[in-house]
């Protein structure tokens, strides 16, 4: 479900440039940026480079691009 918000001007002008650098648009930076903050929240002990790393693991999953892991 699509919810309007108001955001700052600071928040929209500090997004853009990271948002074409990943071909993402403001909404969708803006969007990635909290998952990885409710993330990092959530998992106050895990760096910041394995909770990014995680969350491309589920999509990469996601996508089919996942196999086993097999120890040993």
């Amino acid at each position: 479900m699509a919810v309007a918000m108001k955001l700052s001007d600071d928040l929209v002008n500090a997004a853009r440039p990271y948002a074409t650098a990943m071909q993402r648009s403001v909404p969708k930076q803006i969007e990635y940026w909290a998952r990885i903050g409710k993330s990092a929240e959530e998992n106050p002990d895990l760096p910041l480079g394995f909770i990014i790393d995680t969350l491309v693991g589920i999509e990469e999953d996601r996508a089919g691009l996942g196999s086993e892991y097999k120890f040993g």
